[in-house]
């Protein structure tokens, strides 16, 4: 049996930290490409009806208060 060393172990440090960092990176790489498959499904979009229908009312109670605080001076 031979004796191991802090030069043995020094030799072999770069090799096995190069060797993590790809199975870390391939690991990640694989997760990324999984994602899709397990991902829900869309909701669907809305109908003609609701994207045409009218959303801004500026006499509604929460406008004109907004107007009405946010005065500035000219």
């Amino acid at each position: 049996m031979t004796k191991k060393t802090a030069d043995d172990a020094a030799a072999r440090a770069p090799g096995a930290r190069r060797g993590f960092l790809k199975v870390l990176g391939l690991s990640a790489g694989a997760a990324a490409a999984a994602t899709p498959l397990i991902a829900t499904p869309a909701v669907a979009r809305e109908s003609r009806d609701e994207a045409r229908k009218a959303r801004y009312k500026p006499n509604s109670p929460e406008v004109q208060a907004f107007y009405r605080t946010n005065r500035y001076e000219h």
